[in-house]
């Protein structure tokens, strides 16, 4: 009994000694391992945004020069026409109001809901504004373009500054 009990005494005094080991080796390692999963997956998002980041500030930019794009003045400036009837001049605003929305579709990728929404919403404002005022189309596009350039100064809440605004806050938010 005494030679059973010592061997199993000699087993127990290697085996516990390399089992302590065993364990703080695979603790460390394990804490290792993790740390370096953990850079990796930092240094994949910081290639990410390092990649994405001038593809969004491009978006910021392309939004905020949509908006002054389609300023009533811009627009007035650039479309109307010496002898452009008014019907003419209100169906060019609103052509080249949706067209420059259109142009920007894709910018939504980049930016958030939110201010999809706002940039979406100032488009609508402009277009009813430009499609509510005046009423006669056989009239001179100068009185139209002077009574659309009024109601716009005249807004409470201007919505193209407002998505401007918007854009700079967000921005700020990313950089």
């Amino acid at each position: 009994m005494n030679e059973v009990v010592i061997a199993l005494l000699e087993v127990i005094k290697y085996t516990v000694p390399a089992l302590v080991v065993f364990l703080t080796v695979y603790f460390m390692m394990k804490k290792h391992y993790s740390n370096q999963y953990s850079l990796r997956l930092l240094e994949l998002n910081k290639d990410q945004k390092e990649n994405t980041l001038p593809l969004k500030l491009q978006a910021y930019e392309r939004l905020a020069l949509f908006c002054e794009r389609i300023r009533p003045d811009q627009l007035i400036y650039r479309l109307n026409s010496p002898g452009m009837k008014a019907g003419e001049l209100r169906n060019a605003l609103l052509i080249s109001i949706q067209k420059e929305f259109e142009h920007n579709l894709t910018q939504q990728v980049y930016v958030s809901d939110n201010l999809w929404k706002i940039i979406s919403l100032s488009k609508n404002e402009l277009i009813n504004l430009v499609g509510s005022t005046g009423t006669g189309n056989n009239e001179e596009s100068n009185a139209l373009a002077e009574e659309i350039l009024k109601s716009y100064s005249t807004l409470n809440i201007n919505p193209l500054n407002q998505s401007l605004l918007a854009i700079k806050k967000e921005v700020e938010l990313i950089l």
